[in-house]
């Protein structure tokens, strides 16, 4: 059902109160989540909705973020639209609990407000949580502000339940850089987001005691691999939905997305990559160059898991040199996942750019304009130069030496 974009209406929202909105619109059947800074207020807020008669959701408050995940794990695979939310050391004790989600093919919807992980303990924002869940079976969609974590939560809920994909999606915003902060955001009517979201449906469910099944049995070497490749096979399958759900969304609300946004990319030399908020301050740095004569330009992903590698490698490959912005690192000496998975897609391109890796803003650590701008002038140089052997494969932009 299409809706005329006009019949949205402007909030000052918080990222947090834009995704309890989301939620609320959503109406999920059952909610079940334990506070953790800085997502708490998401579903604090989401409680109100509850309590108020807004929502028909069924709240259950859980006494730790493992069971938050068991309880609408169980939930989903009974039928049940469920929800739940997380940061860091949350996200951390649902380890075990997101692989059995996406093994069990529950198509579950969890904001996820990014936050470093201890130790030592830090309450604010990298991507060291989402980021260790990356090979969870979990899709990954990142948001740059508060409307992008609105449109992306409701478009999540449609891609999960596809039945092409049914799997878990994460969707993340950076902590008290976008979940606290107050920004405009459109919203939808309630009608046309019960109309786009349609009614939840699960093939197989566990109340369904006329078509019994078993979730989650044991399964040893005779079977495990090929339910693994399934997984894979809706991993791959849900490119395909992400985009045709986007096309939809477009029409609904007039915000087109993708996997990723080229900004100002047409007759880009050089570039950054990034994830969440420092997109926006990429965008501005840009800008700046661009008036200065300086053909540079910027990729936000928005889509983490599918990984959108064929086309990021169509994207750069023409680049002269590229930087990666990454807001975890992997210890592994390497550089950061952003940035290893994006080499990993360039293997194979007939005109490979120059990288760098920009390891940055570890445990909230501010990434300014001043910042960006020096690592657009790094990678310029090093797209000019003829041997980059003597330049630092890997650098850690803003840390104290």
């Amino acid at each position: 059902m299409a809706v005329a974009v006009g019949t949205q209406r402007t909030a000052a929202l918080t990222g947090n109160e834009a995704a309890a909105q989301a939620m609320r619109q959503i109406n999920p059947d059952v909610v079940a989540a334990y506070p953790i800074t800085p997502q708490t207020e998401i579903v604090q807020l989401f409680s109100t909705f509850v309590s108020d008669g807004l929502v028909k959701t069924e709240f259950v408050a859980v006494e730790s973020e493992h069971s938050a995940m068991s309880a609408t794990v169980g939930a989903a695979a009974a039928g049940a639209r469920s929800m739940t939310a997380t940061s860091s050391q949350g996200l951390a004790l649902m380890w075990e609990m997101l692989y059995v989600a996406a093994g069990m093919r529950v198509p579950k919807v969890m904001p996820m407000v990014n936050r470093a992980l201890s130790s030592p303990i830090n309450i604010h924002c990298d991507h060291s949580d989402s980021m260790g869940a990356r090979d969870s079976g979990w899709l990954q969609i990142y948001s740059e502000n508060a409307q992008e974590m609105y449109d992306n939560l409701i478009q999540a809920v449609r891609i999960a339940e596809h039945p092409d994909v049914l799997l878990p999606v994460m969707v993340t915003m950076d902590g008290f850089i976008i979940s606290h902060g107050m920004e405009n955001v459109e919203l939808l009517s309630d009608q046309a987001v019960k109309d786009f979201i349609g009614e939840y449906y699960f093939p197989y469910p566990l109340l369904d005691v006329e078509h019994p099944m078993t979730l989650g049995s044991l399964t040893l070497q005779d079977f495990y691999f090929e339910h693994k490749r399934e997984q894979a096979e809706a991993m791959y399958r849900a490119k395909g939905v992400i985009l045709a759900v986007a096309d939809e969304y477009a029409g609904i609300s007039g915000r087109k997305y993708g996997f990723f946004e080229a900004y100002r990319m047409d007759d880009a030399e050089y570039a950054v990559v990034a994830l969440g908020s420092t997109a926006g301050t990429a965008k501005y740095v840009v800008d700046q160059l661009r008036q200065a004569g300086e053909k540079c330009g910027l990729v936000k992903i928005r889509v983490f898991r599918p990984f959108p590698g064929p086309e990021l490698c169509e994207a750069l490959s023409r680049l002269k040199a590229v930087g990666f912005m990454d807001r975890a690192d992997t210890f592994s000496t390497q550089g950061g996942p952003l940035y290893l998975e994006i080499k990993a897609a360039l293997y194979h391109a007939a005109n490979q750019p120059k990288c760098i890796n920009y390891i940055y803003g570890l445990g909230g650590r501010d990434i300014d304009p001043h910042l960006i701008r020096q690592a657009f002038m790094e990678i310029k140089d090093l797209g000019s130069r003829s041997d980059d052997g003597a330049v630092p494969t890997v650098r850690y932009l803003g840390v104290r030496e």
